[in-house]
C-alpha cells in the first residue's frame, strides 16, 4: 500500500473557528469529515467584551458541525501566547444573516 503522506490533523495544531452565531472557538484540531464538522480537543470559547477582557470559557472535547461553521483558520501559538487577553478590547461577533 502506497503511504499517502501528512494528514491534516498533523500539519495544523491550533485552529480558531467562527461560527455562523458569532462565537469564537480556539482549540486542536483532531479530525473533520466531508462534511467538515470538526473535532477540536482541549477548546475554549473566546467571548469578547468593549468593556471587560476577552473571557475564555472551558469547552475541553467539542464538536462543531460543519453548516455552523463561517471561517476557519490556524492560529500562530507563539503570538496567541504573547497576548495578554485580560487587556483586549472588542466588539462581540454579531451573527451571520442569511
Amino acid at each position: 500500500m502506497a503511504s499517502v503522506g501528512p494528514t491534516l490533523e498533523s500539519l495544523v495544531d491550533l485552529i480558531s473557528v467562527i461560527t455562523n452565531d458569532g462565537r469564537n472557538i480556539v482549540g486542536t484540531l483532531r479530525g473533520f469529515d466531508q462534511a467538515t464538522n470538526i473535532i477540536l480537543d482541549e477548546s475554549h470559547e473566546r467571548v469578547y467584551s468593549t468593556k471587560e477582557g476577552v473571557q475564555q470559557l472551558v469547552l475541553g472535547l467539542y464538536i462543531i458541525r460543519g453548516d455552523n461553521i463561517g471561517v476557519v483558520g490556524e492560529v500562530d501559538e507563539e503570538l496567541d501566547a504573547a497576548l495578554d487577553m485580560s487587556k483586549l478590547r472588542a466588539q462581540p461577533l454579531k451573527p451571520v444573516i442569511h
